[in-house]
């Protein structure tokens, strides 16, 4: 087979003729029952969930009342990538998302690398949000009397490195009732959990259910899917708008003062929980097959529930960091969190209530997308043909389905939390970066048909550069020190918790003794306290870093540099040379800038992202493309056009 038979590419009128022959191949149709107002209800369902509910506490913990412009930023790129997959969903309004159109676009090997990476975000988001869901009904049985053993509640990794990083704290002499309840929580697990052998039985079970009980939903239906979904947005929209009425009554307008207490910095590191936040909009265009008139309805839906989540979560980003120090909010559920710390428990009891169906309704929405990435995949041969059968009664991709549920189920018994949320941002990332780019390559396209939507047109020739000008000065003239650091690779020191935990007894001894030594007066009673001791210099850099600089400890544990900390800088040297590849491109080729906007934003998003997601990104398509080769690349259907 020839290699340029792996950029083979499908035509739209062959997609559309395809969908057309579904009955005769044995693929029965999808029932239609969607209009513009149930996809922006999916839309508003899967983006109002974990983010509202639990990753804005973190985000706003970084990034002060300022994370509302990061919401705002994200916001914009996802608002240009939906531009993007609109287009798309319009020319080609098929089952697939981003794969069907990377098929389009690129051809079949792309197409199959953004397929799995599809099959990442949805499956590794559901997991994500599988364990959110487990910790608020855990909290929600906890306040009515019913309290589960932490073995049967929390994941395995969690567990496991919250134990050893609990062991090394209080080695390094922080009792146990003054760790965090996180880390208490992880000890516990570990500590009480059944024992066969050496293996600690810990799995977040809850997870597990509710797991189980959406994918029975999904598979009998879409329009059972439809309206539960559509209950649910009603009942989180009134929860949120009623915390927004409640909470302003509570603001205190010196909390937002400073109003960027971290700089830029800090409101980046919240990215991936931000973006993670958005993810799901795109979930939609996956029902293009069940619409009534997806040409009209899918942009509008898109669109629509873009609008509606940035207003909400900008508000609720004010409030709650208006209602307490933003520095509280580092916490799983912080909706739940201000109210109780304002003694308004009646609002942290109906707060808790609706995550639980928040949860859920974003669960539904993920899981209901998984399947029919694959169905589609299934139509073109790239998977076994089972993954295309279609229930006769319920009109819904059912082993698909089935399968999913297992594919979900299983790792949200023992993967953790921020691992799998950065997974899935990435992969996610990636499949807006295609979309957008397919766009691009196809926009000068005379043989492609054009549906009802086509991003409005504006020549990015001339106002590239002027956009990479505004850049340069930004980073050089404002945010010059953190450039320059970036640039020479500046040496980092590492936080006080990553140095405690690396040390062992006998450097923790000669650590406290220094520490005891240039400051008496805080001599720890009892037990030596070192993030106790060291915690009193945060406030100080230039303090920090002298205390730092003469503990009687090797300078690998007290910095970071060379190749260590230029591996992180990797994914933004890759950002920063695509961008003068597409600097050209955009000159030469005088690309759409909505499109080009988007996948800008997007990559700038991925580059944020820490190298080892890179890596374990890296290794899911690496086994993507060892099963295309082995199976997927001889029985495409396309197979017999290159042979």
């Amino acid at each position: 087979m020839a290699l340029n038979g792996l950029f083979r590419k499908k035509t739209v009128q062959d997609i559309l003729k395809q969908v057309e022959k579904n009955n005769a191949d044995g693929h029965d149709a999808l029932g239609k029952h969607l209009t513009a107002r149930d996809l922006t209800a999916f839309g508003i369902a899967a983006i109002v969930g974990a983010g509202i509910f639990s990753t804005i506490g973190k985000a706003s913990a970084d990034g002060g009342p300022a994370v509302i412009f990061l919401f705002l930023f994200t916001a914009i790129a996802c608002s240009f990538a939906a531009f993007a997959y609109a287009e798309f969903a319009s020319m080609v309004p098929v089952s697939g998302s981003a794969y069907t159109y990377s098929y389009v676009a690129f051809g079949e090997i792309i197409a199959w690398i953004i397929g799995w990476a599809l099959i990442m975000e949805y499956s590794v988001g559901n997991i994500t949000v599988a364990i959110s869901w487990s910790d608020y009904f855990t909290g929600l049985l906890k306040s009515g009397g019913l309290e589960l053993p932490q073995w049967v509640q929390m994941d395995y990794l969690s567990a496991s490195n919250g134990f050893n990083d609990a062991t090394a704290l209080m080695q390094s002499g922080k009792q146990f009732a003054n760790l965090s309840p996180a880390l208490q929580d992880a000890y516990t697990a570990w500590t009480t959990s059944p024992v066969i052998g050496s293996f600690h039985f810990v799995a977040d079970l809850p997870a597990l259910l509710i797991i189980v009980l959406i994918t029975a939903l999904i598979y009998r239906g879409m329009k059972e899917s439809r309206n539960a979904s559509n209950i649910m947005v009603v009942v989180k929209l009134c929860v949120v708008l009623l915390v927004i009425a409640v909470g302003i009554f509570y603001v205190d307008t010196a909390n937002w003062d400073p109003f960027a207490p971290n700089g830029v910095t800090g409101v980046l590191k919240g990215v991936s929980a931000v973006f993670f936040a958005y993810i799901g909009f795109d979930a939609i265009s996956t029902t293009a097959e069940e619409c009534k008139d997806p040409q009209r309805d899918l942009p509008r839906g898109m669109m629509w529930a873009i609008i509606i989540c940035t207003i909400l979560y900008i508000a609720i980003a004010l409030v709650l960091t208006g209602m307490v120090n933003f520095s509280l909010l580092n916490v799983g559920d912080p909706l739940a969190f201000v109210f109780e710390k304002l003694d308004l428990k009646w609002m942290s009891g109906i707060i808790a209530v609706s995550a639980v169906v928040a949860m859920a309704s974003v669960l539904l929405v993920f899981q209901m997308g998984q399947p029919r990435i694959w169905m589609s995949m299934s139509r073109d041969g790239l998977l076994p043909k089972r993954f295309s059968k279609v229930h006769p009664k319920y009109k819904t991709p059912s082993y698909a389905t089935i399968v999913t549920g297992f594919v979900v189920a299983v790792p949200a018994l023992f993967l953790n939390l921020t691992l799998v949320t950065d997974l899935c941002s990435i992969g996610t990332l990636f499949a807006f970066v295609l979309v957008c780019a397919g766009v691009l390559v196809l926009q000068n396209r005379t043989d492609i048909p054009r549906g009802k939507f086509k991003t409005p047109y504006v020549n990015s020739k001339f106002i590239m550069p002027v956009l990479i000008v505004i850049g340069l000065v930004f980073a050089f003239g404002f945010n010059k020190k953190a450039t320059m650091d970036f640039i020479t690779n500046e040496t980092q020191i590492n936080n006080s918790e990553a140095i405690i935990t690396s040390l062992n007894k006998e450097e923790t001894n000669k650590v406290y003794d220094y520490l005891v030594s240039i400051d008496p007066k805080n001599k720890t009673v009892g037990t030596p306290d070192l993030e106790l001791l060291l915690s009193k210099y945060h406030k100080d850099d230039a303090t920090y870093s002298s205390v730092i600089a003469g503990m009687p400890i090797a300078d690998s544990v007290k910095y970071e540099s060379g190749f260590g900390l230029f591996k992180h800088k990797i994914p933004m040297w890759i950002f920063l040379i695509v961008l003068v590849g597409l600097l050209v491109w955009s000159f030469k080729s005088n690309l759409s800038l909505i499109p080009l906007l988007g996948l800008i934003c997007c990559l700038y998003m991925m580059a944020e992202l820490s190298v080892w997601n890179w890596i374990y990104f890296g290794i899911w398509l690496l086994l993507g493309l060892i099963i295309y080769f082995s199976f997927s690349r001889k029985n495409s259907k396309l197979n017999h056009i290159t042979e």
